[in-house]
């Protein structure tokens, strides 16, 4: 599957908490043109997973679906799991 740089990547987030709680699921949408911290919010949970500190705890989910934001402040402390769905777009070469 061939991508440009500036296509549209549609995610759907889930945010597992200690507790048994679910945050989510929150459409975003991520490219290198328009914002969102779908990535950088996977990056950074797995980096904590790996044993270093947590730098960021505020992160923006851009829905382009509903034209809104979803902020999340999260002490991954308390996070348990975060599932990233990837729609990926159908490739009509295969």
């Amino acid at each position: 599957m061939q991508s440009s740089d500036s296509a549209l990547t549609n995610h759907e987030v889930t945010v597992c908490l200690a507790g048994g709680a679910i945050l989510g699921p929150f459409n975003a949408t991520w490219s290198k043109d328009s914002g969102g911290d779908v990535r950088e919010l996977v990056k950074e949970y797995d980096a904590f997973l790996q044993g270093e500190a947590q730098k960021r705890f505020k992160f923006h989910l851009h829905d382009t679906y509903t034209n809104t934001v979803h902020t999340l402040i999260l002490n991954f402390s308390q996070v348990t799991g975060v599932c990233d769905h990837v729609r990926l777009k159908h490739s009509p070469e295969g």
